[in-house]
């Protein structure tokens, strides 16, 4: 497990060049079904435009795909990828959708076009680093929850599901730089009254 950056939430921007409306979207997608379905979505809310093009990335053995559909080879796929690249993102999928505006743009205007606006919609896109992590699960008194939960942040961990049952139990990561620090700070802080069970290896999430 690798560090990369990403985004998490979708971001959607546009602009007119020529009378032609580009309108760019992008989503946090990690498996190609993830991107399919995102892309397929684009083109289902856009199914009167002229083109949909897309580029995506993901994480997993840095697959990279992207389609022109339908617009001059090499002029609008590949380079809204060069610009998800330019930005070492991964795990994500931008699509530009252009109605066309009665005017050619020619080769260049294309594909300064196609970049401006996969450009536009990652600078809108807030990014983050995920840091590999291991996952824990632990079990608390309530009166400790408050005490438990500040501790687990302040290690740069993230509680992704909180149960309130007899007890408070809560699953989260913690980043692999940190583990030893936040089990030593764990035993410290709780005694013996407070054990963290591993139960397996995940990202963390950490805004740049």
């Amino acid at each position: 497990m690798d560090t990369y950056k990403t985004i998490i939430d979708d971001v959607t921007t546009e602009f007119t060049e020529k009378h032609s409306r580009f309108i760019g979207y992008v989503s946090h997608t990690q498996t190609d079904e993830e991107a399919v379905a995102f892309i397929e979505k684009i083109r289902s809310i856009h199914s009167d435009a002229r083109h949909n093009v897309y580029a995506y990335v993901l994480n997993n053995d840095n697959r990279m795909r992207y389609s022109d559909d339908g617009e001059p080879h090499g002029t609008a796929g590949k380079p809204i990828l060069d610009i998800i690249n330019s930005y070492e993102l991964k795990d994500i999928t931008l699509v530009v959708t252009r109605y066309f505006g009665g005017i050619l743009l020619g080769t260049g205007g294309l594909v300064r076009a196609y970049t401006k606006s996969a450009k536009d919609t990652l600078e809108k896109a807030e990014k983050y680093i995920m840091v590999p992590g291991f996952t824990y699960s632990v079990s608390c008194e309530y009166t400790k929850y408050s005490a438990l939960e500040g501790l687990i942040k302040d290690f740069n961990g993230t509680a992704y599901n909180t149960r309130f049952e007899d007890n408070v139990v809560i699953d989260f990561s913690i980043p692999v730089s940190c583990e030893k620090s936040f089990i030593d700070s764990l035993t410290n802080t709780f005694s013996s009254s407070i054990k963290a069970e591993k139960t397996g290896e995940n990202y963390t999430k950490q805004k740049i």
